[in-house]
């Protein structure tokens, strides 16, 4: 089913089964197409902190705020969403060897996703802590407030082999969708292991999808070391500022469309790039084709509207969107969904 409008209007951010969120959008009736997502899998500990500024912390200090552990990282955060559109969602990555690995299993179980987890033995999980603190209440256009994220160094995840990968080509092979990040290029290990899963999935007819994280890369990694990925994709969500900065284009940070022209330099074939982008780079997405503007499109996401998650609940949204043929204006089709 191809639609003309933009994925926030349909299928929306609700899934099939989601609270309605009074938007008007009825969502999707019916989970298609099956996902294979590889990435990072973890615990994360998350606290909001409504009273506390970073900057103005110059000191020990004891809060008490809204804080929880959870079974988080790329994948886990995707899939979470993914479960919500998808008639199939599979995970691969690779975490550790202690007591919270039948915790990580359990919850793949909750939501519903295949687990094709690779355990390594005698190493621990990987832990992140993200903190959130209060906005700067004198500036309304602040934003949510900012970001502390604290990654366990050298997780397990950037130990995932191509010989692992190999060993799930089924799961690839069978997926309409692999969707995969950029956190498993941070390391030489993970980043063969990506482009073993890309090239597996070309050569099987599965469509290749890639999301480019850490927001940062460009300040972690060449573009030499980013682009040959990029190559490989059939679709890749990035925030506009991430790649201009990586792609050496000062006046694409500020302004998308002066991006459009780099990409297509940069990156051969015809890849659908959804772009964000606004004043926290989250706000509203412009997806381009080579040889055609698509659309651009408020996301949802403004004041009151939670970040966490927001990312991910977006990013399912948008693939169910292109594999139904939401990009067709541009050259793209529907995918026929490989299993019934």
């Amino acid at each position: 089913m191809a639609s003309s409008r933009s994925p926030a209007e349909w299928p929306g951010l609700n899934g099939v089964d989601g609270v309605d969120s009074g938007d008007g959008v009825d969502g999707v009736d019916e989970r298609r197409f099956d996902v294979f997502v590889i990435g990072d899998v973890g615990i994360e500990v998350r606290a909001t902190l409504p009273d506390v500024r970073f900057a103005e912390v110059d000191a020990d200090r004891l809060t008490y705020a809204p804080a929880r552990a959870i079974v988080a990282g790329t994948a886990v955060n995707l899939a979470r969403c993914a479960t919500r559109y998808f008639r199939r969602v599979g995970v691969l990555g690779k975490i550790g060897d202690d007591d919270f690995t039948p915790v990580i299993r359990r919850e793949l179980r909750r939501i519903g996703a295949d687990d094709h987890l690779r355990v390594e033995p005698g190493i621990p999980n990987g832990v992140s802590v993200m903190l959130r603190g209060r906005p700067d209440g004198r500036r309304p256009d602040t934003g949510p407030g900012v970001r502390l994220l604290v990654v366990q160094e050298e997780p397990p995840g950037r130990r995932l082999t191509a010989a692992e990968v190999r060993s799930a080509a089924a799961g690839i092979e069978a997926a309409d969708v692999l969707v995969t990040d950029g956190y498993s290029l941070l390391s030489p290990v993970s980043r063969t292991a990506l482009h073993t899963a890309a090239r597996i999935a070309r050569d099987a007819g599965t469509r290749v999808a890639f999301d480019l994280v850490p927001h940062d890369v460009d300040a972690r990694l060449p573009a030499d070391e980013v682009l040959p990925m990029l190559a490989l994709a059939d679709l890749v969500i990035s925030e506009a500022p991430t790649l201009a900065r990586l792609l050496g284009s000062a006046a694409a940070v500020h302004e998308v469309r002066e991006l459009l022209p780099v990409l297509d330099r940069a990156v051969p074939g015809r890849p659908l790039w959804l772009l964000r982008f606004g004043d926290t780079s989250l706000e509203h997405a412009l997806a381009y084709q080579r040889d055609g503007l698509l659309m651009e499109y408020p996301t949802g996401y403004g004041d009151g509207v939670e970040r966490a998650g927001f990312g991910d609940r977006l990013a399912a949204s948008e693939l169910y969107w292109w594999l139904s043929g939401g990009s067709s204006a541009s050259g793209g089709e529907a995918a026929a969904p490989r299993s019934a």
